[in-house]
């Protein structure tokens, strides 16, 4: 389990079972008592090669190369995925700081939400508009009622008067549209019905976030071929029924792109083509409102630095920087060091949960200033012409 996903079941099994809750600044911990768990004595199993489970290997590197530090990014970056992980008014201000020292100029929050909740978000990180965005989500309340559409538009105009300036982050990974809380089963991008919602959020100017599928792996077979076990049986998509599988899911990512060619839609997480960089490089060709984000595919692309790096350097105009796990210093350095070092066969055992071992992509300092920031820059820019 990665640091993202443990946060987020850390939360969610604190409420159930009444512990405290982990957020991504820490832990809420209670006084230790005697007889607790806190006190008892620290006990270590090493366990033998033969029943050392997969998620258990941690290996470390034996080779003795260069190793390289980045503290701060080569240039200032717009981080255009991200959520709002800061719950309190000293945890966005601890964020600021942490985005100062890494060379994080603005971020995007994807809130996912829309009314209330929305609002709320919108409220606690008001105080730093120079420095987060707020996007909201899509109410996709009634979607298998007649009629459906007038009142996702009315709120979505609603939002945008509130403070959105985009729409995400969209999930659909196979089964139907997700936005945060709100579901439409069986409902895809490519649906008629959400032609009315893609549509106004080109005429207010409002850039999607959308998210389809889930890695390649997911998808298949947990079995000892699978490449990225460790990961993908945690997140497994291949025992859903009637699930539309990464392909297709990326065949509708491109039906709606083309059918909506006011509407600038930003693929996350590489349209998850971290795998098959080429169908993705493919789709940015054909679809100039199309661009990529590159967050949380960090561990995917970086065992294959060298064809990741040429797909960089042939799309550098469509891709944009992107987080989507957390707010530590040492996360955002992590990113930092894949793009720009060329340091080899290292592991994030922390960040990332493959078995592999990273590479850095030493990416030259033209595509890194427009990766980090001049895209996005010129994307946000744009919706205001």
């Amino acid at each position: 389990m990665n640091r993202r996903s443990f946060l987020k079941w850390a939360n969610m099994a604190g409420l159930a079972v009444g512990l405290p809750s982990v957020s991504a600044f820490g832990t809420a911990s209670e006084d230790a008592k005697p007889g607790s768990l806190a006190n008892a004595p620290a006990t270590k199993k090493v366990a033998s090669p033969e029943t050392l489970l997969l998620k258990d290997y941690r290996p470390k590197s034996i080779y003795k190369i260069p190793v390289t530090e980045i503290a701060k990014a080569k240039f200032p970056v717009i981080d255009m995925h991200s959520h709002p992980y800061a719950k309190t008014a000293r945890e966005i201000e601890e964020w600021v700081k942490n985005m100062d020292e890494v060379g994080v100029e603005k971020t995007m929050i994807l809130t996912m939400t829309t009314g209330a909740e929305f609002d709320s978000i919108q409220k606690k990180y008001s105080k730093y508009p120079d420095r987060f965005e707020m996007w909201c989500g899509f109410d996709f309340a009634g979607h298998d009622k007649p009629g459906f559409g007038a009142a996702a538009v009315k709120e979505l105009e609603r939002c945008q008067q509130a403070g959105a300036r985009g729409v995400g982050e969209i999930h659909d990974k196979g089964k139907g549209l997700r936005s945060g809380k709100s579901n439409a089963p069986g409902m895809h991008p490519d649906d008629v019905r959400m032609d009315a919602l893609w549509e106004k959020a080109g005429e207010l100017g409002m850039p999607i976030s959308l998210h389809v599928a889930d890695p390649i792996w997911m998808y298949q077979k947990m079995d000892r071929y699978n490449d990225g076990l460790m990961n993908a049986y945690e997140w497994r998509l291949d025992n859903q029924p009637g699930i539309v599988g990464l392909a297709g899911m990326v065949d509708i990512l491109e039906r709606t792109v083309q059918r909506h060619r006011n509407t600038t839609f930003i693929a996350c997480h590489f349209a998850n083509l971290d795998y098959d960089l080429a169908r993705l490089g493919e789709a940015l060709d054909r679809n100039p409102n199309l661009y990529a984000d590159i967050s949380a595919r960090y561990a995917e692309t970086a065992p294959i630095p060298r064809f990741a790096s040429q797909f960089y350097a042939k799309h550098a105009d469509r891709l944009v920087y992107g987080t989507d796990m957390g707010v530590d210093k040492a996360m955002y350095r992590v990113t930092f060091r894949i793009l720009e070092s060329l340091d080899e066969h290292f592991y994030e055992a922390e960040q990332f949960s493959y078995h592999w071992s990273l590479n850095g992509f030493g990416l030259s300092g033209a595509i890194l200033k427009q990766v980090y920031h001049d895209n996005a820059a010129k994307l946000l820019a744009a919706r205001r012409a």
